[in-house]
């Protein structure tokens, strides 16, 4: 039997549409859980299963969205195995026993795999590896079942695809899909955007990827023309049917089958490969669209000659403008970084990127090997701490293999590797680790012979490099030549032959290059004279990518002034934002301006620009300080409220991210903790503005939101009440009652939910008319919001603090 991702070369291949709202429609009650569907009515199951195959649909997903070890345990009314394993059976009953249309022999079954509902640590409770094992437990039932693929959708964090993804290719054979789901700026909950994302997931070798939920197909054209720019994999589509709202109780989508296919149709000829619902949509829809799109030939996106590395929030792409790594997270030749080392002091660690970042970093670098310290335990708590609060890229730096394997599995995006070279030992030690966890490999040009005198033969260990990675299906793009940078007091030509071998990778070979630049001036007295001027030859011969102190002024002044020079600083605008308006004569040193962005790391650091940096261990040594002048009210309204609320509006306008976000507000939470001890010592009572209770509905354990909005709010000074997930609105009533609350937050994901939410909504206005309710979640909209009769939609938490600052403050 021909396998899917071969009918995906040859035509256009079709999902089904959506579940809940079907299930819904046979009963489904307000918080039950749609997976025990599974047991108790599989005939129910089965024949929604068939009814999408024969309308035309080739794959269909179990029903096991939510079906995980958080919902179902032993001693639960199912456990874990008893409704994955019921799923997959009712799906191949429905395969064998379906009518199919003309030319289809038989429909494949997708194991379904949706979020767990939580953040994974350090932002959340959740560890990457405890959710890797509740992705791999169905995993594994799923594939003994039968299942013929893995799709993990609805994601909107991308450290939890990556934990889901290598749960799905570890404990299987099966291919692996993944659809994320966007906001129509195309951002994920977290912060990653399209480029970040397909990066990730490319470099974890998923077989195909795409958008799901959130979005009807109108809005998801805008985010699917971003992938098609960047992606080399086939691209699955699965909106929702249009934007939602309320009638009578039950949830109804803006778009019918006829202007879905209609739609769908132009998003196939924009490169989709694979298309079907979500939310909404039914087997008309898919039926409809089948015969609107069934003929188009199959069009697989074109391979993309891209250097890609990511972060969580960001892509850095190597290409026409050389990119800046900075170089202080190393403990060579600097002795208070080995200090920090041996002292496990990360704040000094976290101050050093902060200020990297600020000085125009594109990518930082991390090596903390030293004797005497357990280096794979700690290159991970650094590449943890570090991706919490900064959101650049990470070169992770290390000849410890066991170290460099354990960081890129919990490095949430894309790494740069440091690196490879052409002994056949490394080779076959990193290459593996780079199919395996993705990545950009930085590659010596030197091998068992040792280092090549000449560029000739740094050109021929480069070209044995490339042909050792393609055996293991790593392309020429995700290796960086280094082509080696020796020290000019030692060897006279070793400038020239560096020169040149990087003007023949970037002519002959068409590849990328890397230098540490420093190395070629060791042992010269006023190192920065050398390291600028072979700096700039080193840009005008093609390097991609140098390791560098961006805090140097004489080096990102030779940087800046390239750019402007070679015509990549378009009106010169970097090169002014950051040198105009200071006056100096030649040969004085001025400091830049933006691309300095203050002393950000250090020892002076204010409680407000801690706080903004989210270093929770100087936010306590700073109003510590504080308080030694100046009252605990008065630091909290200068000092903390401002810092909130400048992180709060960068988060809005989108140049700050989530993980940031919580961050600030943890360091505002480590100085607020002292300021109440103060207070308490004072005899002054805390301040509170008000009193709001959060819930996740009955039926939804997804609590992602709500704990991101309860961070938040208490940073802002009010009293919340937190009663949990899967609340009944009877407790939430009570609750309100009880306290006599003005403001309730609820939260839901899945469209099952939503009219348990409804149904909280409306006992709450009955009987407490005065009580305010803000609503958020994946699945709602303004309008669906006022549709179930919320007083407010809000799309993020900053949006709650906002609505609780009018509800208490009037503002």
């Amino acid at each position: 039997m021909t396998g899917i991702l071969e009918e995906i070369r040859k035509r256009i291949v079709f999902f089904d549409g959506g579940t809940g709202s079907l299930l819904q429609a046979n009963g489904l009650k307000p918080g039950e859980l749609p997976e025990t569907w599974n047991i108790k009515y599989p005939d129910i199951i089965t024949k929604l299963h068939r009814d999408y195959l024969e309308a035309g649909a080739d794959i269909i997903k179990t029903n096991t969205f939510g079906a995980n070890g958080l919902k179902f345990y032993k001693g639960a009314e199912f456990d874990l195995d008893e409704v994955v394993a019921a799923a997959v059976k009712n799906a191949k009953r429905a395969v064998e026993t379906a009518s199919y249309p003309t030319g289809k022999e038989r429909g494949y079954i997708a194991l379904d795999l949706g979020p767990t509902g939580k953040l994974l640590k350090p932002l959340g409770d959740l560890d990457f590896e405890d959710a890797y094992e509740m992705f791999a437990q169905v995993v594994r039932i799923g594939e003994r079942e039968g299942a013929d693929l893995v799709l993990i959708e609805t994601m909107s964090d991308s450290y939890e695809t990556k934990a889901a993804v290598l749960a799905a290719k570890e404990n299987s054979s099966l291919p692996v899909f993944v659809t994320m789901i966007f906001d129509e700026k195309g951002k994920l909950l977290t912060g990653g955007n399209v480029e970040s994302t397909v990066a990730l997931l490319e470099g974890l070798r998923v077989d195909a990827l795409g958008i799901n939920c959130g979005l009807g197909p109108v809005q998801m054209k805008g985010i699917l023309s971003d992938i098609m720019e960047v992606v080399s994999i086939p691209v699955i589509v699965n909106p929702n049917a249009g934007l939602p709202r309320s009638e009578g109780g039950k949830t109804v989508y803006d778009i019918d089958a006829d202007e879905f296919a209609q739609v769908m149709a132009e998003i196939v000829q924009m490169g989709a490969c694979v298309v079907g619902g979500c939310c909404g949509t039914t087997p008309e829809h898919i039926g409809k669209t089948v015969a609107l799109c069934k003929d188009f030939p199959a069009r697989l996106p074109e391979k993309k000659n891209r250097t890609v590395i990511s972060s969580y929030a960001q892509a850095v792409v190597m290409d026409r403008e050389p990119i800046i790594i900075g170089e202080r997270i190393n403990p060579t030749g600097k002795s208070k970084f080995k200090q920090a080392l041996r002292d496990h002091n990360l704040e000094y660690i976290l101050r050093e990127g902060v200020s990297q970042q600020d000085n125009g970093a594109h990518v930082l670098d991390v090596n903390v090997g030293l004797p005497g310290i357990d280096e794979p335990s700690m290159m991970v708590e650094v590449v943890k701490e570090l991706q919490s609060i900064i959101d650049l890229p990470l070169q992770i730096d290390t000849s410890n293999i066991e170290a460099m394997e354990r960081a890129m599995r919990i490095y949430n995006g894309k790494p740069l590797i440091n690196s490879v070279n052409g002994k056949e030992e490394m080779m076959e030690a990193i290459f593996p680790l780079v199919k395996r966890y993705g990545g950009v490999v930085v590659a010596l040009a030197l091998d068992e012979d040792g280092i090549p005198e000449t560029a000739d033969g740094r050109i021929a260990v480069s070209r044995k490099i490339y042909k050792k990675a393609a055996e293991y299906g790593i392309d020429k793009k995700d290796i960086v030549i280094d082509a080696l940078c020796m020290t000019v007091s030692s060897d006279s030509k070793g400038a020239l032959t560096t020169l040149e071998t990087l003007r023949r990778v970037r002519d002959d070979l068409g590849g990328k290059t890397i230098l540490g630049v420093s190395n070629i001036s060791f042992g010269l007295p006023q190192r920065e004279i050398v390291n600028a001027t072979f700096f700039t030859m080193a840009l005008q011969n093609g390097l991609s990518a140098a390791i560098i102190n961006p805090n140097s002024e004489a080096m990102m002044r030779s940087y800046l002034s390239f750019l402007t020079l070679s015509d990549l600083d378009p009106q010169c605008s970097r090169y002014i934002g950051v040198y105009s308006g200071q006056v100096a004569t030649l040969g004085d040193t001025v400091k830049p301006g933006s691309a300095g962005g203050g002393n950000a790391s250090g020892k002076d650091m204010s409680l407000s620009e801690s706080i903004a940096k989210g270093l929770k261990d100087r936010a306590f040594s700073a109003v510590t300080e504080l308080l030694r002048d100046k009252e605990p009210l008065t630091i909290i309204n200068e000092e903390m409220i401002p810092a909130l609320d400048r992180v709060g509006k960068g988060f809005e306008k989108g140049i700050i991210f989530l993980p940031q976000l919580l961050m600030s507000a943890e360091a505002a939470k480590a100085a607020f903790e002292v300021i109440k001890e103060q207070m308490a010592k004072n005899g002054t009572v805390e301040d509170k503005k008000g009193a709001i209770v959060l819930a996740t509905v009955k039926g939804d354990i997804h609590d992602i939101g709500k704990n991101i909005v309860k961070v938040l709010l208490e940073n802002y000074s009010y009293d919340v009440i937190d009663l949990g997930k899967d609340v009944a609105p009877e407790l939430i009533v009570q609750t309100v009652l009880e306290k006599r609350i003005k403001l309730v937050g609820l939260s839901a994901l899945m469209t099952t939910t939503v009219p348990s939410m409804e149904e909280t909504i409306k006992q709450l206005h009955k009987v407490s008319p005065d009580t305010k309710v803000m609503v958020g979640g994946a699945v709602l909209t303004a309008d669906y919001a006022k549709t179930i009769g919320a007083d407010q939609y809000c799309r993020d938490a900053m949006a709650s603090v906002n609505y609780a600052e009018e509800v208490f403050e009037g503002k």
